[in-house]
């Protein structure tokens, strides 16, 4: 379980936030001078250095989106000039690539943060610029819109890159593509010219993934421990009746995957701030105000509930909570992980992620006088401190990645294991460092009294 520091505040990171980003620096100029255009994405690192996995182009996104949040954190304009360029030359295909459900990873990092910086005022006021970033944004939300299948409950879900049958957890977080196409006032064409509401299907597919992928201690299977995540819901296509729990990168479908659960638990708290922004009339169609934030605030608290009691004591999660040789690890959770052993590996990818979702349920709940988001803001607080530092913070130069023992696909065998280890450690991944640079952001925006970073800051 996390053991929470009450006296540790945004500012009290200020140093160890100061040292990630010129950690980070070097790192993004290497990437980008070894990048070649036209090939394969960076994806994860092997002995340090960053290499591809053709699967999908997922991180593409990540890799520009870095360069932008370096200059937000900064203001070194040098990385303003590569996420700006690199967007421009090398992202079109994402806005209208139909055969991914990652469209809020890739674009909304990118089109999304450059549209913030202008709306913010920290780059130049440009019309035309402006509405190069607007016209990707509504183009994204609805092409991912467009990836649906109906389910026999009523409504639906944006399926994932294994086909129609298929709901990912991680998908939650590209709602951000259809909740910034809203904003901008775009909507789906249908058939005979219909009138696809944007926010109908972010709605939708929230309350299938809220409904399915996360459990509630309700009885649903032998295992349904309340907040535990299944990284897959398959559907039978014939009906659109759920099926099954299924795992693509966890141990099984009956565990839970971390990085799929941190998914989970950025997704929702974003959405309750997005929907907080609209107005009550906007919400009436979809059951009013309180049932929408209802439905997306359980599956919040259940996963930050099952991360705290589930992860070890600094934060920091093995890979998936019910790893077949954990119970090889004496008191695995009442101690820090522990990042050399012979039996599990650490995910330091999965804590970055979610301990934004710590910090967003934590101040969302602080903020309606909920005395529950104290403990979600210091976990997410205690966290970060350990993620954003050593010996997860990768300081040295030749080495590209920014924060070490992050794991992309343990079933597989994808991850670099080192000479002399048994499991895989001391990489680094292209979402993992991401969002460690975006939490760093949010973190330093808080402690700098700055405008509050959302990924709907631009609109």
């Amino acid at each position: 379980m996390i053991t929470n520091n009450p006296s540790l505040t945004p500012a009290a990171l200020t140093p160890d936030i100061k040292k990630l980003w010129e950690a980070s620096a070097p790192k993004i100029l290497s990437i980008d001078a070894s990048e070649v255009p036209g090939s394969a994405t960076p994806v994860f690192t092997v002995n340090g250095r960053y290499t591809a996995r053709g699967w999908t182009e997922w991180t593409q996104g990540f890799v520009y989106g870095s360069a932008i949040l370096q200059f937000d954190a900064t203001g070194d304009e040098r990385f303003l000039q590569i996420g700006r360029d690199r967007t421009r030359e090398r992202m079109a295909h994402h806005i209208t690539h139909i055969g991914v459900h990652d469209h809020g990873f890739n674009n909304v990092s990118t089109y999304g943060n450059l549209l913030r910086l202008m709306v913010e005022g920290r780059i130049p006021h440009d019309p035309r610029e402006k509405d190069f970033y607007e016209m990707a944004l509504k183009c994204t939300g609805a092409v991912q819109a467009a990836r649906w299948a109906e389910s026999a409950a009523g409504g639906g879900y944006i399926y994932s890159f294994n086909g129609p049958h298929s709901l990912f957890a991680d998908t939650i977080r590209s709602l951000r593509a259809l909740a910034v196409s809203h904003k901008l006032g775009h909507v789906l064409m249908g058939e005979k010219d219909l009138k696809i509401s944007l926010l109908g299907r972010l709605l939708q597919h929230a309350r299938t993934t809220a409904d399915f992928a996360v459990f509630y201690g309700e009885g649903r299977d032998a295992y349904d421990l309340r907040g535990r995540v299944a990284h897959e819901s398959v559907f039978n296509r014939n009906d659109g009746s759920y099926r099954c729990p299924n795992s693509q990168q966890g141990f099984s479908p009956f565990t839970t995957w971390t990085r799929g659960l941190a998914w989970i638990m950025l997704g929702y708290p974003e959405q309750l701030e997005w929907i907080a922004t609209l107005p009550d009339s906007e919400l009436t169609g979809f059951g009013g105000r309180a049932e929408v934030e209802a439905m997306l605030l359980r599956p919040a608290l259940a996963s930050c509930d099952f991360y705290t009691e589930n992860t070890p004591t600094d934060g920091i999660p093995y890979w998936d909570t019910g790893a077949p040789l954990l119970y090889r690890i004496p008191d695995f959770l009442n101690q820090p992980a522990r990042i050399e052993n012979d039996f599990e590996p650490v995910d330091s990818s999965a804590a970055a992620i979610a301990a934004q979702g710590l910090l967003r349920l934590g101040r969302y709940l602080q903020g309606r006088g909920d005395a529950r988001g104290d403990r979600y803001w210091q976990a997410g607080l205690a966290t970060a401190k350990t993620v954003l530092s050593e010996p997860y913070l990768a300081t040295d130069p030749n080495h590209q990645g920014l924060i070490l023992h992050s794991i992309y696909h343990r079933p597989n065998g994808w991850d670099h294991i080192p000479a002399g280890s048994k499991i895989p450690r001391g990489e680094s991944s292209m979402w993992g460092d991401y969002h460690a640079r975006e939490l760093a952001l949010y973190i330093q925006r808080l402690a700098e009294n700055k405008p509050y970073y959302t990924f709907f800051g631009g609109v």
